[in-house]
């Protein structure tokens, strides 16, 4: 008879605030568990967390908590709050190391991480914390289904660090600080050697440095030290480097118009020796 009561009253759940709320209020902690992965079954992940968190206490050293805590781990992921599940998946692979769903929550750990990664505008901390997290999944579970999406996502995380020191170095070159703007692009150039932002960096590294020594003073102020010279050669420089990489540019002429004006500014000096 108890258990034909349970049964209809996990029926009644599905459609009845009331009898929810009865069952909040219940000390049934099997009840609680029954409903709880009822409803987490059909996508009511903020009532089963509530029936969840009500009973993992209770559930400590039991059979049934493993599947208890993936349930909880795994609702806090569906509810969005991504900081606590990626704090609540670790705990689960902490707690248990031997579960067939060790991998998955690892990785979805990691995932959530990746969640909480910013615009590449915003400060990226996460970004970072995001990478090392998936990259320690992929070391730990090379064999996992779950690798080729986590190398799609690093992937992704690496294009927003790019993305964020690049736009820097271009900043630096609107608001004409150009060495700024030269230094930003030649760390960018060393740290991302195989992004597809490299051409642009490039060809606005050249446009800083083209800048720079075609505003430059003779000398630096108060000496005899050549400064204009070295810059147009360091441009011109600049200049050969990108043509050589990207002969086919979409920015070539216009670089080439920036060799030419330099070609003829170095050639000044040519004449006055």
């Amino acid at each position: 008879m108890k258990h034909f009561f349970s049964i209809l009253v996990l029926v009644c759940t599905l459609n009845s605030c009331s009898q929810y709320q009865k069952i909040l209020k219940s000390e049934d902690v099997a009840l609680k568990f029954k409903v709880g992965d009822s409803l987490f079954q059909q996508g009511k992940y903020e009532k089963a967390n509530r029936l969840f968190a009500q009973i993992v206490p209770k559930y400590k050293g039991k059979p049934q908590a493993q599947k208890l805590m993936y349930l909880y781990s795994k609702s806090f992921y569906e509810m969005r709050d991504y900081y606590v599940s990626a704090y609540q998946f670790e705990r689960f692979v902490a707690s248990y190391p031997e579960s067939e769903k060790k991998a998955e929550a690892a990785f979805l750990s990691a995932k959530s991480y990746y969640k909480l990664s910013p615009v590449y505008s915003k400060e990226q901390k996460e970004t970072r914390d995001a990478i090392e997290k998936l990259q320690e999944f992929i070391n730990v579970h090379p064999n996992s289904e779950y690798v080729s999406e986590a190398n799609v996502l690093i992937k992704e995380l690496d294009f927003k660090l790019e993305k964020k020191a690049f736009e820097i170095a271009k900043q630096y070159d609107h608001i004409s600080d150009y060495k700024a703007s030269i230094k930003s692009f030649d760390n960018f150039i060393f740290q991302f050697p195989g992004s597809t932002l490299r051409e642009e960096a490039l060809f606005y590294r050249l446009d800083a440095a083209y800048k720079l020594a075609i505003n430059s003073l003779e000398y630096k102020r108060g000496t005899l030290v050549p400064l204009r010279k070295p810059r147009l050669e360091q441009a011109k420089e600049y200049f050969n480097v990108f043509k050589k990489a990207y002969a086919n540019s979409e920015y070539l002429a216009e670089a080439e118009e920036m060799a030419t004006t330099l070609d003829e500014e170095i050639q000044t000096y040519s004449a006055k020796s």
